[in-house]
């Protein structure tokens, strides 16, 4: 990569110091291709872009370019949940089983919807091995979770739901509203917003599509927790991600395709108190409950202490994600990041193709030059 990289997009002038952050990880070598865009008061002050979308360097990152955001995708998909419970059609607190009858399994029947938000329901891990084609049905992987029994006692501690969040909170999704997740995101978020991000890639945006470019090292410890929580079904396969049939299904914890422009799109409406030029998905009083603290302490399955609240981790000690007291997000596996800061009305997120370690802190440098600007 050139040490005179290319920045393309818009950058107000008061945000100079932003787009000077971004170009640094291209310099430093850190990049193939990225993007970068924030939101203040639900208008962008920031959204460039730059690099490749393909290994050989051939292919120009361009303003419509899409790539996998992977967990990034979670925001996306709590949104979804707590869009029904805005509407009264989903309780916190209700027994997920009420909506989904056979997840009353394994002694799974009193486990409140509020612990799948929060990843407390103890189901990070399925036990029944899984072949990789699992990962593209639905109904294979939902009976699979009902099946399951929890790993530890639901609501004592919380364990990083790597895949499984997407699925069980999808399935009280579809359940309610007959509707897949990816589905009701597209109709009820993506399209009102003009949001360009799919969880489920239609094959007309495949031209699109950044390479994803997989780290040098596996995320994690060989017989981990979070190995365990990530490679049934699929085994570790981060290639997987430039096939069409991983693009193509909904797996709505890791598998949604957008650029930092769709994605602080989306987050602006949490950020502006749930309504975006004239769109209202949420009531300020849900986002609120969503912000509360569910639980914080060390994740069994991450290893790290974490402040989780409903489908976001919230801002902390540990983990801080900026200056204020209510902001939340969070990113995906190798350098992506989705954050709300509610006080200050920011939204910003970071999307690359070339992915880093599980945490990746490339995104800082841009967020923490945009936090100085305020």
């Amino acid at each position: 990569m050139s040490d005179t990289i290319e920045i393309h997009g818009h950058c107000d002038q008061r945000f100079s110091s932003v787009r000077e952050a971004f170009a640094k990880n291209f310099e430093d070598g850190l990049e193939l291709g990225a993007s970068f865009a924030a939101t203040l008061d639900g208008k962008f002050v920031v959204d460039i872009w730059a690099g490749y979308t393909d290994v050989a360097q051939t292919r120009p990152w361009q303003r419509d370019t899409i790539v996998n955001v992977f967990s990034t995708t979670k925001p996306m998909t709590a949104l979804c949940a707590l869009m029904l419970v805005d509407r009264g059609l989903l309780d916190l607190d209700a027994p997920v089983a009420r909506y989904w009858p056979e997840f009353a399994q394994a002694g799974k029947e009193s486990i409140p919807v509020r612990y799948l938000l929060s990843h407390q329901a103890g189901l990070a891990a399925i036990d029944e091995p899984l072949p990789q084609e699992a990962l593209f049905d639905w109904d294979r992987m939902v009976a699979a979770l009902a099946a399951q029994k929890p790993s530890w006692e639901p609501g004592t501690q919380s364990g990083y739901h790597a895949y499984t969040f997407g699925w069980l909170l999808g399935e009280v999704v579809r359940r309610i509203t007959g509707k897949s997740l990816g589905t009701f995101f597209r109709e009820e978020v993506a399209k009102p917003l003009n949001a360009d991000f799919h969880i489920g890639l239609a094959e007309e945006h495949e031209h699109r599509v950044a390479e994803i470019i997989p780290p040098e090292v596996p995320p994690f410890e060989p017989g981990s927790p979070l190995e365990r929580a990530s490679t049934n079904p699929g085994g570790y396969a981060p290639d997987l991600a430039n096939t069409r049939a991983w693009r193509a299904a909904e797996i709505p914890a890791a598998n949604g395709h957008g650029n930092a422009r769709s994605v602080a799109r989306v987050m602006a409406v949490l950020a502006c108190g749930g309504e975006l030029e004239g769109v209202r998905l949420l009531t300020l009083p849900t986002i609120e409950k969503a912000i509360e603290e569910q639980y914080y302490g060390p994740d069994v399955v991450l290893g790290l202490p974490i402040r989780w609240g409903l489908g976001f981790a919230l801002t902390s000690n540990e983990m801080p994600m900026g200056p204020n007291p209510h902001t939340f997000g969070w990113g995906g596996w190798g350098g992506s990041l989705a954050l709300v800061d509610l006080d200050a009305r920011l939204s910003f997120s970071y999307v690359m193709n070339k992915l880093g370690p599980l945490v990746d802190t490339r995104a800082m440098g841009p967020a923490m030059a945009l936090f100085t600007s305020l």
